[in-house]
């Protein structure tokens, strides 16, 4: 674990793993000797020490996670009427693990607990708490349907898989370059990434997330959630990058510009900050302004 420079990212990887194995283990009826000791770890969260505390709920937040993942795991494996539920819980855990886990191998120094994402905003909540209500009822009211159609679901998993490793990987190349938040200063140590994934897309970790967030939908037959997912989405990334790229230009300046002229924002009819207003928004003499095109 030499890649993961913190504790705290070391008791994730620990956390997460040893509750995956527990569940499963306790599932196969062979006893585990870790299981004790999982469950004893939220008490480390009683010592008066911070970074104690700071690292118990880390060890809770995982644990709880990695049960998540092995619960989704034995249905999609057990289960004939709840396989796509047992996928999609998998996804979700995954997602969140894994945000913290790059974080703290990568760019460690903005690690915190919210760098798991559960927390991200009230909206992201309520979508997600909308979702497992559509699923809920309409199993309930039409229990057929979640299952007579496979391959729309398979269709889910492919998006939620291809967008989940887009993602990692625009955080893995970006490396301390990349974070959770839009940065209002410039680091000193912040540099442009252009290779890799950002040669595809200027925002290849927007595109993941964008088309996982969907195909989690997919994935569950939720035709209500997939089209609010889909406007509510497009709706964020859409202010997202018009804010990002207005700090990016300020930050690269004539870099930043060349570099969304060749390249493109990967998200579908999302521009982010429109070339046109670059003029107006900055200083000519920090701009080739006779360049600057309408893309």
């Amino acid at each position: 674990m030499d890649c993961i420079p913190v504790l705290e990212g070391k008791v994730a990887l620990v956390s997460y793993i040893t509750s995956i194995s527990s569940l499963l283990a306790l599932h196969a009826s062979s006893y585990s000797p870790w299981v004790a000791a999982l469950f004893l770890l939220p008490l480390l969260g009683l010592l008066p020490l911070p970074r104690l505390r700071q690292i118990a709920m880390v060890a809770a937040i995982s644990c709880g996670l990695g049960l998540l993942f092995s619960a989704g795991l034995l249905l999609l494996t057990c289960s004939e009427t709840l396989p796509f539920l047992g996928a999609y819980l998998m996804a979700l855990s995954f997602f969140h693990f894994s945000e913290y886990l790059l974080t703290a191998a990568y760019n460690h120094t903005t690690l915190t607990i919210h760098s798991f994402l559960l927390d991200h905003s009230p909206e992201y909540a309520v979508a997600a708490l909308a979702s497992w209500l559509e699923f809920a009822a309409e199993y309930w009211l039409f229990p057929g349907f979640k299952t007579a159609h496979p391959y729309f679901s398979l269709v889910g998993a492919l998006l939620v898989g291809g967008g989940e490793l887009l993602r990692k990987l625009a955080m893995t190349q970006a490396k301390s370059n990349f974070t959770h938040t839009v940065m209002f200063r410039k680091r000193a140590s912040h540099r442009l990434v252009t290779g890799g994934v950002y040669g595809w897309v200027r925002h290849p970790s927007y595109v993941g997330w964008f088309y996982w967030s969907l195909g989690t939908q997919v994935l569950l037959c939720n035709p209500l959630c997939l089209v609010a997912y889909t406007l509510a989405s497009w709706k964020f990334f859409a202010e997202r990058t018009y804010n990002e790229e207005r700090y990016l230009i300020e930050f690269f300046k004539q870099e930043y510009v060349d570099y969304k002229k060749r390249v493109w924002s990967g998200l579908p009819f999302i521009r982010g900050f429109p070339l046109e207003e670059v003029g107006n928004a900055f200083p000519a003499s920090d701009l080739d302004v006779a360049s600057v095109g309408g893309k």
